[in-house]
């Protein structure tokens, strides 16, 4: 299933079942009065998610019959981030070329010689936990920190934790993912260089309003199979920029929340990312984005991410 938080007909965020082919969402809540009665399990997202399998099971109940009193076209409908404030989030780096790039990038603007990457790299994976308070969805204008002369977007794929672990077992950690969605990862690239040379970070580079992209939807794990074989772009104002291919994830999902599950409990609800595909970000190829311009990021089996960058300065 594709699952879409939205704004209803009086104007509140509600969550229902996508479906692209009839171009409709259907209200789960709405649905499930027109069926019997209302239904915690479908006042938000969250809740969704903390009703486990039981609450999967009965959105597909409402979405077979499908009742179209509880219809709305998906064209027109403003679509919400898909879980608007997550419990927690974190930001893996587990593309190997992306961070190739940057580093030959960063060198190449400072004269020197990229330095090699870490051998912890290869042995783990390297994350950090983002705002979750900045998070904004599909359509949304990112609007560019005022400290910042450069702006840069991060094509990623991200998780949204279903079931509650600690010490998960890479064989079993699948069973702790109650979805996939898109994240764009908004960067202040001269912040967060500039705040990491001093080994701790990023924090303004990567904190500030509406920098956290998520949408347009979370697809269920069994409508996304392997998340490790998908493709993913980037598109500016209509141009390829750059993207690539899920596989290239050095560490993969359950590597992932087996390590961040070691003596600590990842919580049903909490989103982290894969990190950036390589060159699907503008700082790699050496190009940036200017004030106005739209960002699209598409992942296959989920759908395209697109939003409009805009500067302050710039908005009157």
């Amino acid at each position: 299933m594709k699952l879409a938080t939205f704004v209803n007909a009086q104007g509140r965020p509600a969550i229902g079942v996508v479906d692209t082919a009839r171009d409709a969402i259907l209200d789960l809540a709405e649905a499930a009065r027109a069926t019997g009665g209302d239904d915690p399990d479908f006042r938000d997202m969250l809740a969704l998610i903390d009703a486990g399998p039981a609450g999967l099971d009965k959105a597909r109940a409402l979405a077979a019959r499908w009742p179209e009193e509880a219809t709305r076209p998906l064209q027109g409908t403003r679509l919400l981030a898909p879980l608007p404030e997550p419990r927690q989030m974190r930001d893996c780096l587990v593309f190997e070329e992306h961070l190739r790039n940057s580093r030959e990038q960063q060198a190449r603007r400072s004269g020197t010689e990229p330095p090699p990457i870490p051998q912890v790299w290869y042995e783990q994976p390297i994350y950090y936990k983002c705002n979750r308070f900045s998070v904004v969805g599909p359509d949304a204008d990112v609007i560019w920190p005022r400290y910042s002369n450069h702006m840069d977007y991060e094509c990623e794929m991200a998780c949204i934790i279903g079931k509650t672990g600690k010490d998960i077992d890479p064989a079993k950690a699948m069973e702790h993912i109650f979805g996939f969605t898109i994240f764009n990862d908004f960067s202040a690239r001269d912040a967060q260089y500039r705040e990491m040379a001093g080994r701790l970070g990023p924090a303004k580079g990567k904190d500030f309003d509406t920098g956290n992209v998520l949408g347009p939807w979370i697809v269920t794990t069994d409508e996304i199979g392997d998340p490790h074989n998908l493709k993913m772009e980037v598109r500016v104002n209509g141009e390829r920029w750059g993207g690539g291919h899920s596989s290239a994830m050095h560490h993969k999902f359950p590597a992932i929340l087996a390590f961040i599950s070691q003596s600590e409990t990842l919580h049903a609800g909490e989103v982290i990312g894969s990190g950036t595909v390589g060159t699907g970000s503008s700082h790699e190829i050496g190009r940036q984005i200017k004030h106005g311009d739209v960002v699209e990021l598409e992942i296959e089996k989920i759908g395209i991410l697109r939003n409009r960058v805009l500067h302050p300065s710039a908005m009157g």
